[in-house]
């Protein structure tokens, strides 16, 4: 993975690179956080690529979280091009269990916590049911677990 940083760290001098404990993307810092030392280094080539790939594309902030999984799949197809640039094969199952993820989330998050349908979201922290009405609140955070309160009337 050192080599793949070294040449990311040169072709893209506008992002900048820092070591942490976990992959991610930081729009506010315009840096990619990468962990060095991980025991799958074909993961975190992968890892690396894909957080490279939003910045590369500009993902800023999300309003919906269907909008936030377009910015994963978009993250994701424009890392298997960069995966050729820098000769680095990614497994099209990684990205489908990434993605897998999300999807779970997102299908947590929309489910009616009275009925079970699966309905849209109002507005960032909001769903209503189209089968019973009921709204109920989620969590502003993708990284916790996908609580749904029910909302007083």
């Amino acid at each position: 993975m050192k080599d793949l940083l070294t040449r990311l760290v040169a072709d893209y001098p506008e992002i900048t690179f820092t070591q942490g404990d976990s992959f991610f993307w930081s729009p506010k810092e315009n840096s990619v956080t990468y962990t060095p030392g991980s025991t799958q280094p074909e993961i975190a080539q992968w890892s690396l690529l894909h957080e490279v790939s939003h910045g590369i594309l500009g993902h800023k902030n999300y309003f919906s979280d269907f909008e936030l999984m377009q910015l994963e799949v978009a993250a994701w197809q424009y890392a298997k091009g960069l995966a050729k640039k820098y000769e680095v094969k990614i497994d099209p199952e990684h990205i489908q269990d990434c993605l897998d993820t999300y999807r779970d989330w997102l299908h947590m998050r929309a489910t009616c916590p009275t009925c079970g349908t699966v309905s849209a979201q109002k507005d960032p922290n909001t769903y209503e049911c189209f089968n019973c009405h009921t709204n109920w609140h989620v969590s502003n955070s993708r990284f916790c677990r996908p609580y749904r309160r029910k909302a007083l009337i």
